[in-house]
């Protein structure tokens, strides 16, 4: 059975946290994870661009001169794609850019990069994780207790606006709700940092 260390906030090690090896010892399907970090990469775009072509720009309607006999190249409209103030060929316009992903490819995506930061060894339980007020400082003076971090993810079990508010002005930082946890955030942070609820919350929702 897969263990990570166990601190509290004062940075201290009380022990080891047994996890699950049905979530945490998981096969790393490096595919599903691909598939999935490129489908959340693609929801994430709006897809509200567009440019204006020939038929969309105002004017033109007029051709500029006679087709023959003028010496110059013959054009029917100054709103061509060649002519300055004319419209774009071939430009972008709205379109959506939604890919779908099995719920079943989406679990065992997650069970890998969980897995992997579990391999790695850039994965801890952090017990008492609570503030009153925002404290950066404290936040910092923690991080740099368990080691030089660099984009650590607290994963929290429930919502605590002085933590959000203190691990936003870490660069790099992120705190997200055991609800919302994603592989794209949890590979594109260094160090995860979960709460002991969280990580029991995620083996009985993962689990079988």
């Amino acid at each position: 059975m897969p263990a990570v260390k166990q601190v509290n906030f004062g940075g201290e090690v009380t022990g080891d946290f047994e996890l699950s090896s049905e979530i945490f010892e998981a096969p790393v399907h490096v595919y599903a994870m691909h598939q999935v970090v490129v489908a959340h990469l693609a929801n994430m775009r709006v897809g509200t661009h567009n440019t204006k072509d020939r038929g969309d720009v105002r004017g033109g309607g007029r051709k500029p001169w006679r087709q023959k006999h003028t010496g110059r190249a013959r054009v029917g409209s100054t709103r061509s794609p060649l002519w300055v103030g004319g419209g774009v060929a071939h430009g972008p316009h709205p379109r959506d850019y939604h890919q779908k992903v099995n719920r079943k490819v989406r679990r065992i995506a997650l069970k890998s990069a969980l897995t992997l930061k579990v391999q790695e060894n850039n994965m801890l339980v952090v017990e008492g994780l609570k503030l009153d007020a925002p404290r950066t400082k404290a936040m910092i003076s923690f991080l740099d207790k368990i080691g030089p971090v660099k984009k650590p993810l607290f994963l929290l079990h429930e919502s605590n606006g002085p933590v959000v508010k203190s691990a936003s002005n870490i660069p790099g930082a992120m705190v997200l709700h055991v609800d919302s946890v994603n592989v794209y955030d949890i590979l594109n942070h260094v160090k995860l940092i979960a709460t002991p609820e969280a990580v029991r919350h995620l083996e009985e929702v993962f689990g079988s």
